[in-house]
C-alpha cells in the first residue's frame, strides 16, 4: 500500500465530509429538534445512503454500468424537492410559537423517519455518483490491486462519514448549543431551504 497516496486521500475525506452541507445541516437539524438518539439514527441513513453512492460509483469505474443523464436530471429534481419539504417542515415548526412547539415535543418521534430522511437526503443527490467517479481514479493506486484500492477507498469514506457526522451530532449535546438550540434548527432549516431552491435552479440550467 502507498501510505502516501493513503494519507493524501484520508485528508481529503475529511475535508470533503467535514465542511458544512446539506448533509451536515440534516443532522444537526435533527439533533436540535429532536435530540441526539434522532440524530444518529439520520447519520446512519446518511451513511448507508454514501454506501449506495460508494458502490454505484465503483460499478461505473469499473465499467459495469452506465449513466443516464436524462434520469439524473429527474432524480436530482425529487432530492431537491425533498430537501426543501424537510426544510419548509422544520420552519413551520420552529415559527408556531414557543407554547405550539412545547406541545409538538410531547408528541411521539418515528425514529423511523429520521433514517428515512438521512437516506433519501443522502442519495438524491445522483451528481454525488459523478464526483465519485471523478474522484476515486486519483487514489486508486493506493495498492496494486484495482478492487482492493475501491474497498480501501469505500471502507475509509465509510468510516470518516460516519465519525464526522456523529460529531457534529454530539456537538448539539453541549450546553452552549442546547441554548440555542431553536436557532440553530431555524438556521439550518433555511439553509436546507437554500440548498433546494439553488439545486432545483441549477439543475434545469443544466
Amino acid at each position: 500500500m502507498s501510505f502516501t497516496v493513503f494519507t493524501a486521500y484520508v485528508f481529503a475525506v475529511v475535508l470533503l465530509i467535514g465542511t458544512p452541507g446539506p448533509i451536515v445541516a440534516l443532522v444537526i437539524n435533527a439533533a436540535a429538534r429532536h435530540g441526539f438518539k434522532y440524530a444518529l439514527i439520520t447519520v446512519l441513513g446518511a451513511n448507508l445512503a454514501s454506501l449506495v453512492l460508494l458502490a454505484t460509483a465503483a460499478l461505473i469505474v469499473s465499467g459495469v454500468i452506465a449513466l443516464d443523464a436524462h434520469n439524473l436530471k429527474w432524480i436530482s429534481l425529487i432530492g431537491c424537492a425533498f430537501i426543501g419539504w424537510m426544510a419548509l417542515t422544520g420552519l413551520r415548526t420552529e415559527l408556531k410559537g414557543s407554547a405550539q412547539v412545547e406541545h409538538t415535543s410531547l408528541a411521539p418521534v418515528k425514529h423511523h423517519s429520521a433514517f428515512f430522511n438521512g437516506f433519501f437526503l443522502g442519495v438524491s443527490n445522483p451528481k454525488d455518483i459523478i464526483f465519485f467517479v471523478a474522484f476515486f481514479p486519483q487514489f486508486i493506486m493506493v495498492t496494486p490491486d484495482f478492487r482492493l484500492s475501491l474497498g480501501v477507498l469505500t471502507l475509509v469514506w465509510m468510516i470518516a462519514d460516519f465519525t464526522i457526522l456523529l460529531s457534529y451530532a454530539l456537538l448539539m449535546r453541549g450546553g452552549v448549543f442546547q441554548r440555542h438550540q431553536r436557532t440553530i434548527s431555524l438556521l439550518s432549516s433555511a439553509f436546507l431551504l437554500c440548498i433546494a431552491v439553488l439545486g432545483i435552479v441549477y439543475t434545469l440550467m443544466t
